[in-house]
Order: C-alpha cells, then structure tokens, then sequence
C-alpha cells in the first residue's frame, strides 16, 4: 500500500458563514469519516489545523504570520491514508465531508525513500 496526503483546503468565507449548527454537523461528518475510513484500513491519521501560523521563506528565514497570503483559502486540515494507487487514493477523496461545504481535496502520494535508490 501507498501513503497520501489528502491537504483539505477550506473556503474561509464559506467555513466563517456556518452556523454553530452547520459547525457540528461538519465535525461530525469529518469524524463518521475518519471512523469509516479506520474500519476500512486507509486511515494512519488526521487532523483539523488552526487558521493561524507561521511562514518562514528564503534564505534568511523571515518570518510572517500566515499561513495565507491574500487568499480566502486555506489548509484546513489533512489526512495520511493508505491505498493501493492514485486512483484508488482518488475514490476515496471524493467521498471526503469537506466537499459537501464547498471545500477541495488535494491529494499527494508521500515519496517513499526506496524510490531514490
């Protein structure tokens, strides 16, 4: 099996127009899912990330508060599966919660070391 990255990217305009309602019903589509995901075998782990953060850039590491620049997106949370493929990695993606609030799924296969050698 391959590892993925699966990087939430959350429309702040939307996420900040829910009601506390519409908030608990996200958290708990987010968690059914990590629980289904768990039962299947894909899930290693996930979190949700706090708006707030830092951006250390170039070679004199400025700092800047962030993680966004000018954006009304941001990385709202992740998660690590596993699957067999892209492809596989892409089916399960599709049935994230985050879509369903107006959200996008990124999804990167983690490098493994082997592949260098």
């Amino acid at each position: 099996m391959k590892k993925f990255l699966l990087l939430l990217h959350e429309d702040l305009e939307q996420i900040n127009d829910l009601s506390p309602k519409e908030m608990e019903a996200l958290f708990h589509a987010h968690m059914n899912w990590a629980n289904q995901l768990a039962e299947s075998g894909n899930l290693i782990s996930g979190d949700g990330l706090h708006e707030k953060g830092r951006l250390i850039s170039g070679k004199e590491s400025i700092v800047k508060d962030g993680p966004y620049v000018e954006s009304k997106e941001m990385i709202g949370g992740y998660y690590l599966i596993q699957a067999s493929d892209l492809e596989a990695a892409t089916e399960i993606a599709m049935t994230c919660p985050c879509h369903l609030w107006g959200g996008t799924t990124e999804i990167r296969q983690i490098m493994e070391m082997e592949e260098y050698e």
